[in-house]
């Protein structure tokens, strides 16, 4: 079978996106060896290399696989569609018009006519059905995974606990909601906050032995060492399509406090969750962390046990019988 992938990873893409394709073009020739797999990774959204280099370039492959709703306006035959989230028709008021435009004119078209549509987690099944009519017995849930490589990274040691978030500063991603329940923890109670990404939330300055810290971009084994020191890992989202950052800390039996609307399906009873936009109830979790961490670590031990079977290579092994099972319907 021919598969071709379009592998780009752009700017409009979320680090969970870019390892998305990465892991998934990397893993596929080692875990399907009936797939002949042809890939693009230049080339950024609406450029010449999406619009004509890719039409052209996969008009051979038996099934084309768009791992974003970024894709050609003249489509393959035979094609899957990953939808990671519907965030944007979620919570269109923290988006621009121009983004509603574009799902309107051309997302849903794009879901409608898939052989296949791909999700993380069963929330999105529900979305794509709602937001963008499509068929659901097209959609197939592919959980994505934890590079297993990586269990060893060491602890950070920074001398005092802390908990982390991992992820982009989106709107949707409540930051603001973690931020006033962490600087409303008691005084005495001396927990740091640290975020990836650079400084650009504009937060005043705390008055308070505590530290707010910004970790910048981390390469995978520093982001994984981060995590294996944190007390928590906190996912504070208005809602994921997936949430990767709640797997790779599971996998580490890492503690972790999430919405409720954050969490894969499978993972859920192992995390300790909060209505988004309930900074007493996060307070309250963020506390019992560090004073009374027993529940959440055993919560975190348990979930380690399920977490672990869910490797980038068991990803990689679902995505191509998607495309086996869409290139048998389309022969029928």
């Amino acid at each position: 079978m021919r598969v071709f992938l379009d592998a780009r990873e752009t700017r409009r893409m979320s680090e969970g996106m870019r390892a998305y394709v990465r892991e998934l073009a990397a893993r596929l020739p080692r875990v399907a060896t009936d797939i002949v797999l042809t890939t693009i990774e230049r080339g950024g959204n609406f450029s010449f290399a999406e619009q004509i280099e890719i039409p052209y370039a996969s008009r051979r492959a038996d099934v084309v696989h768009y791992p974003t709703i970024f894709a050609p306006l003249v489509l393959a035959s035979r094609y899957v569609v990953t939808i990671h989230d519907l965030i944007h028709l979620r919570f269109p008021e923290l988006f621009s018009r121009t983004t509603a435009v574009y799902y309107s004119l051309f997302v849903g078209r794009l879901a409608r006519n898939a052989a296949r549509i791909i999700v993380g987690d069963e929330r999105t099944v529900e979305d794509c059905v709602r937001y963008l009519d499509a068929d659901r017995a097209k959609v197939r849930v592919v959980p994505l995974g934890y590079d297993e490589s990586l269990l060893d990274a060491p602890p950070v040691e920074a001398g005092r606990k802390y908990f982390l978030y991992a992820g982009n500063h989106r709107p949707h991603k409540n930051l603001a909601t973690l931020v006033e329940a962490w600087r409303a923890l008691p005084p005495e109670l001396d927990a740091d906050l640290y975020l990836t990404g650079r400084d650009d939330l504009r937060i005043p300055q705390l008055h308070s032995t505590r530290r707010l810290g910004f970790l910048g971009e981390l390469a995978p084994r520093a982001l994984a060492g981060w995590m294996r020191g944190a007390s928590a890992v906190v996912q504070p989202s208005l809602a994921e399509g997936f949430g990767l950052p709640v797997l790779e800390a599971l996998v580490r039996s890492v503690p972790v406090i999430a919405s409720e609307a954050s969490v894969p399906a499978f993972l859920s009873p192992y995390a300790a969750t909060f209505a988004a936009r309930d900074d007493k109830a996060l307070r309250s979790l963020l506390e019992e962390a560090v004073r009374a961490p027993q529940r959440l670590r055993r919560l975190a031990a348990e979930g380690a046990t399920v977490a672990r079977a869910y490797t980038w290579d068991r990803f990689a092994r679902t995505t191509a019988e998607v495309y086996r099972e869409a290139l048998e319907g389309f022969s029928r």
